[in-house]
């Protein structure tokens, strides 16, 4: 079939698979309603395309598909254009096929013989109808012909965020062959989701600002965030090669050389892209990029079901239960395990801090902490399990977090009763508990004109529909509830704190910007379950600790899969700089297995 003929149908093609912005109701109802019953497979029928178009070609009178299902997204792009080009013509501000979230497999939301689903839907609410969405489940024969049996690498890397990404590059640039298995239909794990930014002292960006900060500094303020239960040589590793992980992004194609403060940060270490726009999904996206222009083998719905050992106890590979493939089994001569922690996990979260259960997460809903316990399975040990950081900015009603970059640019908490309440750059337990305090759980975070074009990433939030707002303090003041005398008396005395340098009523260390200029906003927030700081024991090395204190050998870890490195509590920003630095380490020291073994 010839592109120009696919695109001649275009129009009938995007109005029928559901290819509309969200907030676009409407319009989306009177289009997709016709269709609403109908499965993608239904949907192609007489349109000159058949299964095999779709699928990969015919073996045996069966039709074989790829847990990356490739040849059936590329069907899709050269039939209905890429996700860019999509996204260019919708009518709306808001549109699945523009996201933080990057470029992504169209099969991440449209399926053929299910139920299809909006991905975004897993963290939004929005009302976009898609074609299968009331199709009953067809049951599809899993085809033998894809079995792949045993497969050999140097590497495997289980878990495609930042850290997995991070190793994998690192040691296929040193020669090693490297698989990176992911069980989500999508990469970037919650990483892509990361907003404030990358800490790291003494890095070129600080001091062509003249910014003075150092890499003791920024250890003491992490143990200090921690409650100094972290594991102080993995903090001193975290800040003494935090510059080189920010120059080692810059040398793949990052921008990160814009700089802010976050809370428990004695100075502005936070890294983040120019404008202040998110750095996670700018990171994932420059990874994702650099693993494609490698040629990388990244495969996706592709959940690792355990570690394989030899008969001495050392990992030697894992088993892999593809989408499509079935399950298989892939040897290799180290195994970095990058899959994250357990904050959408109930069953987790009951078990190590029950008080939480019900409570709303801001992470991805890949954060189950499989590899934790498919590390712990294999003789890895658990540590800090019941350290969970609940995060006292997410937006209420919502699992969408808001950045604490907003209030490090100068926006403040305010209660219901319109009073300031707490140093807003506390450390996000302290402010959390404080909020949590508060009548009604929540609180209001608030700004003006002049922190919102200080920072891009709250424009995001407009477009949610997440803020309210004035023309003037007393507006706002009736647009949440507020007492607007209250309200005015706690902004006032706020920037005369400003004007004085001084936060004689909470202490606050950093006020970047008074709030005077119209208009006046407001988001309403309340914590919700944000990190796990707990996870798999590891050494300066990224080996992996067993329960008996040795190292279990031919097992790498990093990231938030494991512990140590932010105690009871982890400081915004320390999270990318984790999965960089130790991500670096561990592919150098796969590779170092795979030279060793030969």
């Amino acid at each position: 079939m010839k592109k120009t003929t696919l695109r001649s149908i275009a129009a009938i093609a995007l109005a029928s698979l559901g290819l509309l912005c969200a907030g676009t109701a409407a319009a989306a109802d009177a289009t997709t309603n016709k269709y609403s019953n109908i499965s993608l497979e239904e949907l192609h029928k007489g349109k000159k395309v058949t299964c095999v178009g779709c699928h990969e070609e015919k073996q045996q009178d069966k039709i074989a598909v790829d847990d990356n299902e490739t040849v059936v997204n590329a069907t899709c792009v050269e039939c209905h254009g890429t996700l860019g080009e999509l996204a260019a013509s919708a009518k709306g501000h808001i549109t699945p096929h523009r996201s933080h979230l990057g470029t992504i497999s169209c099969t991440s939301c449209h399926s053929g013989h299910s139920e299809s689903k909006v991905y975004c839907n897993n963290c939004h609410t929005f009302d976009m109808s898609i074609p299968g969405g009331k199709a009953p489940v067809k049951k599809v024969e899993r085809l033998a012909i894809n079995a792949r049996g045993v497969e050999k690498t140097d590497v495997l890397v289980i878990g495609a965020g930042a850290a997995g990404f991070t190793a994998a590059i690192t040691a296929h640039d040193g020669g090693a062959k490297v698989i990176l298995v992911e069980k989500q239909p999508i990469t970037g794990g919650n990483s892509a989701l990361s907003a404030g930014g990358m800490n790291a002292a003494e890095t070129v960006f600080q001091k062509k600002k003249g910014i003075k900060d150092s890499v003791d500094v920024m250890i003491s303020d992490t143990m200090k965030g921690g409650g100094n239960a972290n594991d102080a040589e993995l903090v001193k590793i975290l800040a003494t090669k935090s510059a080189s992980s920010v120059d080692w992004l810059t040398s793949i194609g990052a921008d990160i050389s814009d700089i802010g403060q976050m809370a428990g940060a004695t100075n502005y270490r936070t890294h983040r892209p120019t404008g202040g726009a998110a750095v996670g999904s700018h990171i994932t996206n420059v990874l994702k990029k650099n693993a494609a222009d490698r040629k990388l083998d990244v495969r996706v719905n592709s959940k690792v079901l355990k570690l394989v050992e030899d008969g001495s106890g050392r990992v030697i590979g894992a088993v892999i239960e593809g989408k499509h493939s079935g399950t298989y089994t892939i040897l290799a001569k180290a195994v970095v395990m990058t899959a994250g922690g357990f904050s959408a996990n109930q069953g987790m979260i009951a078990q190590y801090q029950p008080q939480y259960v019900g409570m709303t997460t801001s992470n991805q809903p890949g954060a189950t902490g499989d590899g934790m316990l498919i590390g712990e399975q294999a003789g890895g040990q658990l540590i800090d399990m019941k350290e969970i950081q609940i995060h006292p900015t997410v937006a209420a009603g919502s699992r969408i977090l808001i950045t604490e970059a907003v209030r490090g640019n100068g926006a403040i908490l305010i209660n219901r009763d319109g009073k300031r309440f707490v140093n807003e750059l506390t450390t996000r337990d302290k402010a959390s508990q404080a909020t949590l305090a508060q009548p009604g759980g929540s609180a209001y975070l608030v700004f003006d004109s002049v922190i919102h074009k200080s920072l891009k990433q709250i424009d995001g939030y407009f477009e949610l529909g997440l803020v309210k707002e004035g023309d003037s303090v007393e507006a706002l003041a009736k647009a949440i509830g507020a007492p607007a005398d209250v309200l005015a008396r706690s902004i006032d005395t706020y920037n005369k704190s400003f004007d004085a340098k001084k936060d004689s009523e909470f202490g606050r260390p950093d006020m970047p910007r008074a709030i005077r200029t119209p208009k006046f906003y407001a988001i309403e927030v309340k914590p919700g379950i944000h990190y796990t700081m707990g996870g798999l024991k590891i050494n300066r090395d990224t080996q992996v600790i067993g329960k008996d204190g040795k190292i279990v050998p031919g097992l790498l870890a990093a990231g938030e899969v494991t512990g140590g490195v932010h105690g009871k509590n982890r400081l915004g920003g320390n999270s990318i700089s984790e999965t960089i630095t130790f991500g670096r380490i561990a592919g150098a020291n796969a590779l170092k297995m795979v030279k060793d073994s030969k």
